[in-house]
């Protein structure tokens, strides 16, 4: 299972902020705007209904993790970019025009392998680096230090020492980090049998327990103390609910085939604040 790296999210980044819901929410259009909260109402949806992703959403409104919306907040909702697809572009070329990776743009346009384009096809190009091609970046960092100092974005220092308990024993079937072509895993697969009893790693909240993101089947994501936050995907049967509070060792769900995979499996994911890390590192 390949997630977007460093996005959360996007990978699950939608997944923490994705609740359960059925309110479609109006779409906005290309040239952006605003949406009112109303109940039931998720970043994820709102991603969804104006093809401007989460991530992108989430810088423009400035918000920070657990990435929960309030009913009446306003919630901008920037331009959405679209490439159009020319003769002899890849996913490769177009992504490092637009500052994305590989991995983000074929997630963010639903693109499976092996990752064929087509001349005319429209690719959602938004959420890379502020949403805009290599060319007009450099243009607009060329005007800006003419009046300020480009300040770089501090990177998130991960606790040593936080250990967690292994959710389930199994075969690892596919590894953290990258697997060629694009493709990164953000966590790690391990194998069983159907039914297969999963455990909460840690103790902590259940906020998110749905079906609702695509490829991950049901998913069930519990945020711990401190920033941490564990991803439990394609399960068969979930036995909690969002806002539950479970405690170490607790049997969250039963491992299962569902999502974009076609063997029992558990896929695994640790992060602390919006950082991916390998869960093997954590484990014990």
């Amino acid at each position: 299972m390949q997630c977007i790296k460093k996005v959360f999210c996007v990978c699950l980044i939608c997944i923490m902020m994705a609740a359960c819901s059925s309110y479609r929410i109006p779409m906005i259009g290309s040239s952006g705007g605003t949406v009112t909260v109303k109940k039931g109402m998720t970043l994820y949806a709102i991603s969804r209904q104006t093809n401007v992703p989460v991530r992108t959403l989430i810088e423009a409104n400035n918000l920070k993790p657990p990435y929960i919306l309030s009913i009446g907040q306003k919630i901008k909702v920037p331009k959405a970019q679209i490439h159009v697809v020319k003769k002899k572009e890849t996913l490769y070329s177009i992504s490092k025009r637009y500052g994305l990776t590989v991995s983000q743009l074929s997630r963010q346009n639903n693109i499976q392998p092996p990752y064929t384009l087509a001349i005319g096809q429209k690719l959602i190009v938004s959420g890379g680096e502020g949403g805009v091609s290599r060319t007009q970046k450099s243009t607009a960092v060329r005007k800006t230090t003419k009046k300020s100092t480009v300040r770089s974005t501090k990177p998130i220092s991960v606790p040593k020492g936080k250990k967690f308990a292994w959710p389930v024993k199994g075969k690892i079937v596919s590894d953290y980090g990258s697997h060629g072509a694009g493709q990164y895993n953000d966590g790690i697969n391990i194998a069983g049998k159907l039914g297969t009893p999963i455990k909460a790693a840690e103790a902590g909240t259940v906020v998110y327990a749905n079906d609702e993101l695509k490829g991950y089947g049901n998913l069930i994501l519990i945020k711990h103390a401190n920033g941490w936050i564990t991803a439990y995907a394609h399960n068969e049967k979930l036995l909690v609910k969002k806002w539950q509070k479970v405690t170490k060792g607790q049997k969250i769900a039963t491992m299962g085939e569902t999502g974009n995979v076609a063997t029992p499996q558990l896929h695994f994911e640790i992060r602390y604040k919006t950082k991916v890390v390998n869960p093997k590192n954590y484990l014990q």
